[in-house]
């Protein structure tokens, strides 16, 4: 895989909500086949720049570029998906009264060719779309040791199940990129420890490349290739993890004194 070219590449992001500044000329790029971590405070602007990646918000300046020639600011959000790009959400955001396995086969919609009508005309097709949309399906649940819970309904399981669920949703759409956003966020030691586990297999075996946030300092500085530190809205460091926990606009802003 070719690390040179970008496949994201953020270029001078603001973004305003009346007279507040939640992002202000934010620049990065992620590279094919990285872990790119985004950590800073609570309120630094973090999960408002995954929500520009992802279409939720348009900035009011700057551009994103996604593969080197989508640019995700001009991109209709219910396109985006289709061209690679996948996230989870800090707050889960699944079908909670649907089980595992219906809440991962709604994921594959977009990859679903066969429109209603030509399901009733061409009934073959259909089932064999239907085959192969399955496999996939039952690929991710054997993946992420879901098999206990495929009928169950997601309302009722566990915070930290659920959580795996929603990563089986986004790796049903099979993306090229894909968006963590605190991907361990309430969960108790076992269940960090498992979706730490997953996320470097979604990485390593997948060949997914991942961009997270995540406060967990010990995992980012782990796992990742590259880190980006923002802070009020502005990118204060931008560098491998080594020189991050280094730096000393970053130990005064967010990771304090050792």
């Amino acid at each position: 895989m070719d690390r040179s070219a970008a496949i994201l590449s953020v270029e001078d992001v603001s973004l305003h909500f009346g007279g507040n500044t939640a992002l202000n000329d934010v620049r990065f790029d992620v590279r094919p086949g990285e872990i790119r971590a985004i950590i800073g405070p609570n309120g630094a602007g973090k999960t408002s720049i995954l929500n520009c990646i992802s279409g939720f918000y348009r900035p009011q300046q700057g551009r994103i570029l996604f593969k080197g020639q989508h640019d995700l600011t001009k991109t209709p959000t219910d396109a985006i998906a289709a061209l690679g790009l996948a996230r989870t959400f800090q707050n889960i955001a699944l079908y909670t009264g649907l089980s595992t396995l219906d809440n991962l086969m709604a994921a594959r919609h977009i990859h679903m060719k066969q429109s209603a009508l030509q399901s009733m005309l061409y009934w073959g097709a259909a089932q064999r779309e239907e085959v192969r949309h399955r496999q996939v399906v039952e690929e991710i649940i054997d993946f992420l040791e879901i098999a206990h819970i495929r009928k169950a309904v997601v309302g009722a399981l566990p915070y930290g199940l659920r959580k795996r669920v929603e990563l089986g949703r986004a790796l049903a759409m099979e993306p090229d990129l894909l968006l963590l956003d605190e991907p361990m966020a309430g969960m108790n030691l076992e269940e960090k420890e498992d979706m730490a586990r997953f996320i470097l297999d979604t990485y390593e075996r997948r060949g997914v490349t991942i961009v997270l946030i995540e406060h967990d300092m010990g995992l980012v500085m782990d796992i990742s290739d590259r880190v980006v530190v923002l802070d009020f809205g502005r990118v204060i460091a931008d560098g491998p993890p080594d020189a991050i926990k280094q730096d000393e606009k970053v130990i005064q802003a967010y990771l304090g004194e050792a």
